[in-house]
């Protein structure tokens, strides 16, 4: 396999590289006439509000990274073609943001992607090339072209103009004021840039990754090994290095890191869809199957992405059967006097059969005049 990380170490000055708000905010003023903002949903029976990236173009938050990079690299008057390696969400929004601004694009996938994540890339007309058994040895091989062809590369995630674009989802999702949210980690693009965006705002934020699919947990932990991904679900995050960039980024903004095990991902995406009839892929379910583990009032966890391949959520709804959910819990200070469990009609029993009689007694429980 070809070492990842020695071909990521080529990228120029990347320890020099500095992204800040003000790139965050920059990237909203580039993207607010090509992307509308994507709508919050209260998914009450989860407790936990979602940012619906599955809903946006190309059904993931990716395309909002690659079309500020290309916006970005037209102002500094860089025209060259543009390569990207990617597992699908990535090359997708690479290839509709090219196809907007007529630029060439050529998109490196590994054998083993999704269908229809290839055809996604193929009707906005960029150019698939298959490569590898994995998102690493298509990334080395999209390196090798960048360099053989004078291409610009451009990282799913290891992109300062890659990850000020995705830190505008967290400038959509300030204003609902959460106090905490929780986004799905591969590479860490979209993480750092939330980050950015709303650390400054107070909230705290929480990145969700699967056992065995863990490399940026354990960066952060120092362990720096290249561990291969297990087979995941989340096919969206199988990411065996991090980017430098944003290891750097999340070691400075995150609050913590949460990982969650294959199965609550599998029941978290059937719920989702048969409770919520939100279609998510797995990474981009991840978050929301974290969100048991974080503690806040108004949690808000990101659903990053819808393009799950049909044959495998038509087995995930016949094979898995989610654990029925909790019932509410009822709040006393929001019955009416007369809903059962309230203790005004306990105590009207307690009465004598004459106080009951009395008119005043039955002047004081009539639904209609009484006043809360």
């Amino acid at each position: 396999m070809p070492d990842s990380r020695a071909a990521a170490s080529k990228e120029p000055d990347v320890g020099d590289v500095i992204v800040t708000v003000a790139d965050v905010l920059a990237a909203q003023a580039r993207l607010r006439r090509y992307l509308p903002p994507t709508p919050l949903h209260h998914a009450e029976r989860f407790g936990v509000m979602l940012k619906l990236e599955n809903l946006q173009r190309t059904g993931s938050y990716k395309v909002r990274g690659a079309l500020n990079a290309l916006l970005a690299a037209r102002e500094r008057g860089d025209t060259r073609p543009v390569i990207a390696a990617s597992a699908g969400n990535h090359a997708q929004g690479l290839a509709w943001a090219a196809y907007r601004l007529g630029v060439q694009a050529i998109t490196v996938m590994p054998h083993g992607a999704p269908q229809n994540k290839i055809a996604g890339v193929a009707h906005w007309g960029a150019t698939v090339r298959q490569h590898g058994d994995s998102y690493d040895e298509a990334y080395a091989f999209a390196r090798e072209l960048a360099e053989q062809n004078d291409y610009r590369f451009l990282s799913a995630f290891d992109d300062p103009d890659v990850i000020a674009g995705q830190g505008t989802v967290g400038i959509e999702i300030a204003p609902h004021a959460p106090d905490v949210v929780i986004v799905p980690i591969g590479g860490g693009g979209l993480a750092s840039g939330v980050a950015l965006a709303l650390k400054s705002q107070g909230v705290r934020v929480v990145g969700a990754q699967v056992e065995g699919v863990d490399s940026m947990a354990r960066a952060l932990k120092g362990d720096t090994r290249e561990v291969a991904p297990v087979a995941s679900l989340a096919d969206g995050v199988r990411v065996k290095v991090p980017g430098f960039l944003t290891r750097r980024l999340c070691a400075s903004l995150l609050d913590d890191v949460v990982i969650v095990r294959e199965a609550e991902l599998r029941e978290t995406l059937v719920r989702l869809a048969l409770e919520e009839n939100i279609i998510a892929e797995g990474a981009g379910a991840l978050a929301l199957a974290a969100g048991r583990r974080v503690s806040g009032k108004r949690k808000c966890a990101v659903v990053s992405g819808g393009n799950i391949d049909a044959a495998v959520l038509a087995a995930l709804l016949s094979e898995v059967r989610p654990r029925a959910p909790r019932k509410p819990r009822r709040r006393t200070q929001e019955l009416h006097p007369l809903e059962p469990g309230h203790a005004l009609p306990r105590l009207i029993k307690t009465l004598s059969p004459i106080e009951v009689d009395a008119p005043q007694a039955r002047h004081a429980v009539t639904e209609e005049e009484y006043t809360w």
